[in-house]
């Protein structure tokens, strides 16, 4: 069955040092074809998909301790490695301290 809703997890990061405060900026990172930006031309890969940003779509309907595999792509986005990037069409802080 299809749901009539579509619930999505957002990966953001900030470059403000306390993550609290209200003035706080955060930066999202695109995935290659996980919906985001209502502006950006739908991805079409047929027959294959990006299995990361499929992932993305399950991990909405669960809680990150049924996908303790989130925990560890945030870090490795924390720490900026390379091969994790790779996989994300965007990083907000490329070029600049990491989040």
């Amino acid at each position: 069955s299809i749901t009539k809703e579509r619930t999505e997890v957002i990966l953001q990061g900030t470059s403000n040092l306390d993550p609290n405060d209200p003035a706080a900026v955060w930066e999202e990172y695109d995935f290659k074809c996980k919906p985001g930006d209502l502006k950006r031309r739908p991805c079409f890969i047929t027959p294959y998909h990006y299995r990361l940003d499929w992932l993305m779509w399950f991990a909405a309907f669960q809680t990150y301790e049924q996908n303790e595999w989130i925990i560890h792509l945030a870090g490795k986005l924390l720490a900026q490695e390379d091969e994790t990037l790779s996989l994300m069409a965007t990083n907000p802080f490329a070029g600049r301290a990491p989040p």
